[in-house]
This record gives C-alpha cells, sequence and structure tokens, in this order.
C-alpha cells in the first residue's frame, strides 16, 4: 500500500522531506570527500560557503583564502564543490602542462539555457573541438592577424575619432562608441561587413550587451547558477534570456540573408563558411555544423569580440587621464616614431613605451579576474592533491596578476613591470589576459592588435582629460562588478592634438 495512503502528506511535509533529503545529501558528500581533496572552508548544509563570498566580488574573497589554505582550495557554493586554483605556477601547471586534463566546460545553468551546450566558449566534448578548429581555420583564412584585417582596424580607427572629434571637446561616455569600434572588427569577420554607428538594431544590441554582462555576473545570476530551479521565479535571468533572444533573432536574420546568396566559390565571411560546411555535411547525422551551433558560434565571436577589447580601451583611457605623465610619455613616443603617419602593426616595436602601457592596463584591469570556469576531463593529481573527473575548477587569473613573485608592484599601475633597465619591451610569463590552455581565448591575436592600433590612433590625434572641474588625479577606478570587471561611468573629454608630420 502506497505510504501516501497511510500517512498523507500535505505540501509542507513534503518540502520538509525534500530539504532534509538535500542537507542530508550535503552532509554525506562533504564526509565522503577524498581525504587527498584540496582543503577549503566548512560548508553549511544545502548553500555551501555563499555567506562568506564578496557577492560582488567573489574574486576578492578567493584571493583572501589563498592566503590561509594554499594555492588550491577548495569552496562550496550550494550543492557544488568547487577548486582554485591561485597563483602564476599552479594555473599555468594545469592550464598548460595539464591542458588535455582541465579542458572541459562545466554546465553553468544560466549559460546552458542559453547555448543548450554548443558554440565555441561553452561548447563541450568532440563538438567543442571541432567547431574551435573550423573557427581558427576560417577566421585566419579571413584575414585575422594578417595585414588585410589590419586594414579593417585602421578604417575602423578613422571611425572611431570621428566619433570623438564629434564631441568638440565636451565631455561625453566613451562605452558605446568603443564598443561600435570592436565590434565592427568582429562583424566584419561574421558577417563580411561592417555597421554602421548611426544603426538603432547595431547600438541596442551592444547596450543588451553591456546589460547583460552586468546582470550575468551579479549576485542573483550566482544564486540561480547554485540552485536553479529558480528558474520560473521573477528574477533577473529572465531579462538575460530575453537579451540573448534578441541576438539570437537578428543573426537569425542575417542567415537568412546569407543563404540566399551563398556562393559556395566565394565565401567572404564565417557564417558562409558554417553554412557551405553544414551543406557538405547535410547528410551526416552526426555532423557538428548544425544551425544551433552556427547560432551560438556568431553569438559567442559577437560578444566575446566586442566586450573584452572595448572593456580594455575605455580603462586604457581613463587610466591615462589618472596618470597625466604616463600619458604624456606616449604622446612623445608616437610623435617620435609615428608622427602624422597612421599608426600600423609594425609600429609597435619602435614603441617600447606605449606597448607596455597597454600590456600593463590589461594586468591592471584585469577584466576577467576569475577567467572562465574548467572542468577536469579526468582524475588528475595537482599540487600533491586529488582533483576527481567532471570538477568545476576556477583558475583565478587575479591571483596570477598580482602574483608578488612575479610582479614587483602588483597592487600599483605600473608599466615597468614591462620594460628592461634599458627601457626595452619585455614579455612576461605571469601576463595571462586570454587564459591559457585548450580554452585560451580563440581571438587573442585580433584583439592584440586592435588594441595597439585603436589606442595609438586615439593617443595620437588626442589628449585625454577628466571633465572640468575634476581633478583626472582623483577619479577613483575601482571596477564596476559583473561577469567582467568594467570602468566606472566616467566622462572624457578628448582634446584635439595638433599633429606632427
Amino acid at each position: 500500500m502506497p505510504l501516501a495512503h497511510i500517512l498523507p502528506l500535505d505540501g509542507t511535509a513534503v518540502l520538509f522531506i525534500i530539504l532534509s533529503f538535500i542537507i542530508l545529501i550535503s552532509i554525506l558528500n562533504h564526509k565522503q570527500t577524498n581525504k587527498k581533496f584540496p582543503p577549503g572552508p566548512r560548508p553549511l548544509p544545502l548553500v555551501g560557503n555563499v555567506f562568506i563570498l564578496d557577492r560582488k566580488r567573489p574574486f576578492k574573497t578567493l584571493m583572501e583564502l589563498k592566503e590561509k589554505y594554499g594555492s588550491v582550495f577548495s569552496i562550496q557554493l550550494g550543492l557544488r564543490k568547487m577548486v582554485v586554483l591561485t597563483g602564476y605556477e599552479t594555473v599555468k601547471e594545469a592550464l598548460v602542462l595539464k591542458a588535455d586534463q582541465f579542458a572541459e566546460r562545466p554546465d553553468i545553468p544560466i549559460f546552458k539555457k542559453i547555448t543548450k551546450g554548443n558554440g565555441i566558449i561553452f561548447g563541450h566534448g568532440d563538438s567543442w573541438k571541432t567547431i574551435r578548429k573550423f573557427t581558427l581555420t576560417v577566421l585566419r583564412n579571413l584575414g585575422m592577424g594578417k595585414q588585410n584585417i589590419e586594414e579593417k582596424i585602421i578604417k575602423e580607427s578613422e571611425h572611431l575619432v570621428k566619433q570623438f572629434e564629434a564631441k568638440n571637446g565636451h565631455p561625453f561616455l566613451t562605452t558605446i562608441p568603443i564598443n561600435a569600434a570592436a565590434s565592427n572588427i568582429i562583424v566584419s569577420l561574421i558577417m563580411g561587413e561592417r555597421l554602421e554607428y548611426e544603426d538603432e538594431n547595431f547600438i541596442k544590441l551592444l547596450v543588451l550587451i553591456n546589460e547583460s554582462f552586468r546582470l550575468a555576473g551579479g549576485p542573483y545570476i550566482q544564486l540561480y547558477n547554485m540552485f536553479p530551479m529558480l528558474h520560473h521565479l521573477p528574477g533577473p535571468h529572465h531579462k538575460v534570456l530575453e537579451h540573448q533572444n534578441i541576438l539570437k533573432d537578428f543573426f537569425r536574420k542575417i542567415f537568412i540573408q546569407h543563404r540566399e546568396v551563398l556562393d559556395e566559390n566565394d565565401k567572404r565571411s564565417y557564417i558562409d563558411a558554417f553554412m557551405s560546411k553544414m551543406d557538405e555535411e547535410k547528410n551526416d547525422p552526426y555532423s557538428h555544423f548544425h544551425e544551433m551551433n552556427l547560432l551560438c558560434s556568431v553569438t559567442n565571436l559577437f560578444v566575446a569580440g566586442t566586450e573584452t577589447s572595448s572593456s580594455t580601451l575605455c580603462w586604457a583611457l581613463f587610466i591615462l587621464i589618472k596618470h597625466p605623465n604616463i600619458q604624456m610619455r606616449i604622446h612623445e613616443e608616437i610623435d617620435r616614431v609615428i608622427g602624422g603617419s597612421t599608426p600600423r602593426a609594425q609600429h609597435r616595436q619602435l614603441m617600447p613605451f606605449t606597448d607596455a602601457v597597454i600590456h600593463e592596463i590589461q594586468r591592471f584591469a584585469d577584466i576577467l579576474p576569475m577567467d572562465l570556469p574548467h572542468e577536469t576531463t579526468s582524475d588528475v593529481i595537482l599540487r600533491g592533491y586529488c582533483i576527481p573527473k567532471g570538477t568545476y575548477v576556477i583558475p583565478l587569473l587575479r591571483s596570477v596578476h598580482r602574483d608578488t613573485n612575479h610582479w614587483e608592484k602588483p597592487d600599483q599601475f605600473y608599466p615597468q613591470h614591462f620594460l628592461d633597465e634599458q627601457g626595452k619591451f619585455v614579455k612576461r610569463e605571469a601576463f595571462m589576459p586570454f587564459s591559457a590552455g585548450r580554452r585560451i581565448c580563440i581571438g587573442e591575436s585580433l584583439a592584440r592588435m586592435e588594441l595597439f592600433l585603436f589606442f595609438t590612433s586615439l593617443v595620437q590625434t588626442f589628449s585625454f582629460h577628466a571633465p572640468e572641474g575634476v581633478n583626472g588625479e582623483d577619479i577613483d577606478l575601482s571596477p564596476v562588478g559583473g561577469l567582467t570587471l568594467v570602468p566606472p561611468n566616467i566622462q572624457v573629454r578628448a582634446l584635439v592634438r595638433s599633429r606632427n608630420t
């Protein structure tokens, strides 16, 4: 006879039984953890260590915990145990020396809802490997890292400079024009053409991306990822999903346009190349080249290609305002090396100070302090600890970029980190703004070229200042929390300089 017939249960009793079961599982999970599993703070039943985290800047809590537990430690959020890797040597050992064992991406509820495991960033297994390899090949064929993409960036720099000139020295927010410029480079690869800054749909997408990044890194989405059963309740996760649907609808319309004129002998964009591959494998039921993978890959490229480069450039302008002596030295180097000519990638090796400043901006701004999470593909031993297959792993890039063993002044903006005694540029191994290993940013070479050319074009043309009445050196550059760390919403004055000829 069913238990319910013997002992009727109301809703409260059922809820109590479910919660008791979850708590029991949590306790057993804690007791059964391998003794060689990395140490960490003792979790509470059901919620884990959520209450000890700085909800707006969780990386700060993790930086504090590494001082107590060492370079490899664990935390628990909800019922999920996570391993945190800190310091350059540890992160390198995991992501580079044991790359295959740390190459997966865990299921994160909000992103699983968006991608269903497809695409480049949150893809899994063979699908991810196939699409990533294909994407790298196509982007290189389209010119990523080569002279023709350099010409696109130079042309886009001219558009961006005109946007700044149109402000006539009045204070303005730099976010949208810089977003648009950075986005247009990846858009030209994805679609084969750029979009106009006045295009309302384009600007709308950029605004939605900015808001999505802010919401996705916020406390509520963190809670949602711990307890995805919250999906049916009101909350900002619905706004994030709505934004993504708008972005997907935009690209679906683009797909229709490309399909109508697709020429197998003239593939001018990533979309063309992917559609051609879809046609080639249309009779293969196991093919990874299907519309959902195309949609997710294109949106991944669009969002990632917009957000990180543009945020870094925004940081750059604010840092120059706060450090006018550094801005002056860059002006001097640009005037000496480039003069009134067009900045080009080949100038980089002749401009060690400017190059050092750009690298230091990336290190100091630390756009993605917790990296995107990884997952182990097999049981692995790291620093004497056993990390089981399927473990959620956080490579704490903040700890790499603040590692006192590798940086003389880790908490200060100090371009000399990348200069030797003779003032020549030097590479630093503890520099991972694009992550490392199998999941390293697919557009690293493109982003490096963008940053140099956009930055030098802007600083060649303008001197940057705070609004009148504000002392630039007193500006608080505390980042705004989100999925990435973006600079505060500060207005900038761009005053045209007289160019050398």
